[in-house]
């Protein structure tokens, strides 16, 4: 396997006939997922997903894939075509749009009913592009074939891109049902197919490579579904993720059979499962989904309500709930269930919001209490059955932390894939693939890019670690007027504290030390404004230091009298 931790330079130029493979995001995260091919001059984007934030990332709302790489480039890209309608895979879809309107978007029904809805609201008019299991369709100098595939969400597609410099088959996110409540399993005859035409890159999901055998059919969970709704003594709440349409079914046929009338909540909630159900994805048997408001006249134990807020978003409707903002006010007996699987690094919010539900007097059902939760992606055992079927030349594990894409890789070795034909990549790593070897060659930037509000970008690491300042360690304003023939106080400096101390007059001890500093600048004959800003705040963080063992930000105003 290629050593991921090298130095890398930016990579030449491809040779001619070669395939160049850069994933800007979904390599060592959960997320974001977006893979660039590069062929003859031309791009084609698979998937162009969002990150969510963790709680390291105060007031980031979604982060982006890093386009400054292609972005010289956007005249040479012919399609983005996307897998599956996850927020993960086409959440970002928007924002590169608004930089190159006119690409083709490319996906089955369901996804591009999900993806135009949320362009609708970017006031984005995309170029749609409908295909479907089975098909075949040029974009340029790519060959691109269309495999059913069966994950968590309707119509989802792995992809084979044909080129002249070879062919590779992408799974994007998948698992291998064999119960599937659509009856619509993966395609591995489709796999084997084009094994045996001879898959020269692999790209396979890796969200699940650490977990051993099979992942369990989704028609499992029926029985604690029902459990919950049997036995529940007042309101059902089920929260999940607003795409997951599958999960909703099963929520939706268990208060179909024991009585309860639905209500969706939460705008994306009721955006997707319109959706859905407009096109024949979703069973909506007649007059079980009602208005919230409906809901309200009705016994408690006659009542469902389904939203969004799984992963502790803190603007979803149940964090809103737990944290008692919002019409719906949990009380004792009501009974939560969370659907939804819980992803790596929202542990502590997730278990926040059962917490504060709790204390309402729910009861809440999760992953960790109940079977009600079944992965979307392909644990190792199916990953092994498809690299046995497909017998690749070269492999990349895709889309998981580093752990999942070298457990990912340690299976492919397994099944026979030469080790040094095992390509452990970043984000930003380019990978070419000529004469039929796929070979690591270079890195160009792929980082975090933050959406705040409406901004886009301008949030960056550095302000990031201020907000993070700011909440752990408050901030104080110092206002000083310095007499300009002296250098020295003119008055005593006033304090503005927040998040450091209760008592602002505690920060007035620092005062001996400001006069210290400034009287050791006179002396040095330092008059500046800007300069003086700077020595008054370093007295008070070292006061601050010395005193609390704090690290507050320092915001010194000068005003020369």
């Amino acid at each position: 396997m290629n050593n991921p931790h090298r130095e890398l330079g930016r990579p030449g130029k491809l040779p001619a006939g070669g395939l160049r493979v850069i994933a800007l995001g979904g390599l060592g995260e959960i997320g974001r997922n977006m893979t660039v091919f590069e062929h003859d001059g031309k791009l084609l984007v698979v998937d162009c997903g969002v990150l969510f934030p963790e709680e390291h990332q105060p007031g980031v709302d979604v982060i982006l894939p890093d386009f400054s790489a292609i972005r010289d480039r956007l005249q040479d890209i012919v399609a983005i075509v996307l897998t599956h309608g996850h927020e993960d895979h086409i959440g970002g879809v928007p924002y590169l749009l608004k930089e190159r309107q006119d690409i083709p978007v490319v996906g089955s029904k369901l996804t591009l009913a999900f993806i135009e809805a949320k362009l609708k609201e970017h006031r984005i008019i995309p170029r749609l592009v409908e295909v479907k299991e089975g098909d075949r369709r040029g974009f340029g100098p790519f060959d691109v074939e269309f495999v059913a595939v069966n994950h968590s969400i309707p119509d989802g597609l792995a992809v084979a891109i044909r080129t002249a410099a070879g062919l590779v088959l992408h799974t994007g996110d998948f698992k291998m049902d064999q119960f599937p409540l659509d009856k619509r399993i993966t395609d591995l005859r489709a796999f084997a197919r084009l094994g045996e035409e001879g898959v020269d890159l692999f790209l396979t999901d890796s969200t699940n490579a650490e977990v051993p055998g099979f992942t369990v059919s989704e028609a499992e969970l029926n029985p604690a579904i029902e459990q919950v709704f049997r036995t529940a003594p007042r309101r059902v709440i089920v929260s999940s993720f607003a795409s997951h349409v599958h999960r909703i079914q099963q929520v939706l046929d268990a208060a179909q059979k024991h009585g309860r009338k639905v209500a969706f909540v939460g705008r994306s909630m009721v955006r997707n499962m319109g959706i859905a159900r407009d096109l024949g994805y979703l069973d909506v048997p007649k007059g079980l989904v009602v208005d919230l408001k409906a809901l309200e006249r009705m016994p408690a134990n006659q009542v469902a309500i389904v939203c969004t807020g799984s992963q502790g978003e803190p603007m979803a409707a149940l964090s809103r709930m737990a944290n008692r903002d919002h019409v719906i006010r949990i009380g004792e007996g009501d009974t939560v269930l969370l659907a939804s699987s819980l992803i790596p690094g929202n542990e502590n919010s997730i278990y926040r919001v059962i917490n504060g539900l709790s204390r309402w007097g729910a009861n809440v059902v999760h992953k960790g209490n109940a079977k009600v939760h079944v992965s979307g992606h392909a644990s190792a055992g199916e990953l092994s059955y498809c690299y046995n079927i497909v017998q690749p030349s070269n492999v990349m594990p895709v889309h998981g932390e580093w752990r999942h894409l070298r457990a990912n890789g340690d299976i492919a070795v397994r099944t026979g894939v030469e080790r040094d034909r095992v390509v452990l990549a970043d984000n930003g790593v380019v990978v070419d693939l000529v004469d039929g070897r796929a070979k690591v060659v270079g890195k160009v930037p792929a980082g975090f890019v933050y959406v705040s509000g409406t901004t886009v970008g301008s949030v960056t690491e550095a302000s990031l670690k201020d907000r993070l300042t700011l909440a752990a360690e408050g901030v104080i304003t110092v206002v000083a007027i310095v007499d300009t023939r002296t250098g020295r106080l003119a008055e005593p400096p006033d304090f503005l504290v927040r998040g450091f101390v209760h008592d602002e007059k505690v920060v007035e001890e620092s005062v001996p030390l400001i006069e210290q500093a400034l009287e050791k600048a006179a002396g040095e004959g330092i008059g500046d404004q800007r300069q003086l800003e700077e020595i008054i705040s370093r007295a008070v963080a070292q006061w601050a230091w010395r005193a609390h063992k704090r690290n507050p930000i320092v915001l010194p105003v000068v005003i020369e009298e």
